[in-house]
């Protein structure tokens, strides 16, 4: 890539481990050591508390993204999913992971919010979800920048299908909530055939991972328990983690597998046919959006 793109090697800063003293700050925090750096995902991963190879995390924001640890094998995905570097303490081996990116989560909350108008705060759309008893078989594909993993397709766009006379605002809520579970299960299954390793649970974070019957519907269509961490800032902490081992504050990992605690933890509870049939009608709706642009 330096080659390709003409950069000197020399330009490039020193590759240093996620854990250890970089130096120390000046001015108004004079010597305060830099101790701890990681990407925002890596950072949830180590803030989870997913130590152990086939320990995943999902973190719900705007989108939403899923790492699994692949232990010291950096694992080439067969099935669309990134390879990257979890952390790596000082002389230590690398720990790798698999990573999946989907691009529009919570931020299909904020369109039903700001474009359809049909809640007036994202904290709504449960209750609105809520209000009949299924999606009424309506399905929102939330495309609107494309399809990330494990289908980047950047000429998908945003789908409503199964509309019928009887669709309410409340079946396209419910269907925009249970679009981002479908979505983040997609890549959770592209994960499984990479590593081969079937989840025991999913560690879950992040603004939307708030909304009870989200994260009920991600366990039903996962058919793994979900987990929802009690710290919500677990992307942050990840980083405070790997700085306060750095400084000797946490002698050992086995600290930090220590404090982290779960708020809930839901269980599926959807039959297995009934699972198989919304999958193939998600999967349906799916080839509906996919190269939508010409």
């Amino acid at each position: 890539m330096l080659g390709i793109l003409n950069v000197p090697r020399s330009v490039l800063p020193e590759v240093r481990s996620s854990s250890e003293v970089y130096g120390k700050a000046k001015g108004t925090l004079e010597g305060i050591p830099i101790a701890g750096i990681a990407g925002d995902q890596q950072s949830a991963l180590f803030g989870q508390a997913c130590m152990k190879p086939g320990m995943a995390k999902n973190t719900y924001g705007t989108g939403s993204f899923m790492l699994i640890n692949t232990g010291n094998e950096a694992v080439p995905s067969k099935n669309n999913m990134l390879t990257t570097i979890a952390w790596r303490f000082g002389n230590e081996k690398t720990v790798y992971a698999l990573e999946g990116s989907v691009f529009i989560t919570g931020a299909v909350v904020q369109w039903l919010r700001d474009g359809l108008k049909i809640i007036r705060t994202s904290a709504e759309v449960e209750e609105l979800a809520l209000s009949v008893p299924d999606n009424g078989g309506v399905y929102l594909v939330p495309a609107f920048v494309g399809l990330g993993a494990p289908h980047w397709d950047a000429y998908a766009r945003g789908t409503i299908v199964g509309l019928t006379r009887g669709s309410t605002s409340a079946h396209i809520a419910r269907a925009a909530l249970e679009g981002i579970a479908y979505q983040v299960a997609d890549v959770l299954l592209a994960m499984e055939a990479d590593s081969g390793v079937k989840l025991a649970e999913l560690r879950v974070d992040g603004g939307a991972a708030g909304n009870n019957h989200l994260m009920q519907f991600q366990a039903d269509i996962l058919g793994i328990p979900v987990v929802r961490t009690a710290n919500p800032e677990a992307t942050a902490f990840g980083s405070v983690y790997l700085a306060g081992l750095a400084v000797g504050f946490y002698k050992s990992t086995d600290e930090i597998v220590a404090q982290w605690a779960s708020d809930r933890t839901f269980e599926p509870k959807m039959s297995a046919d009934q699972r198989q049939k919304l999958q193939a009608d998600w999967n349906k709706a799916l080839g509906r959006a996919k190269g939508w642009l010409s």
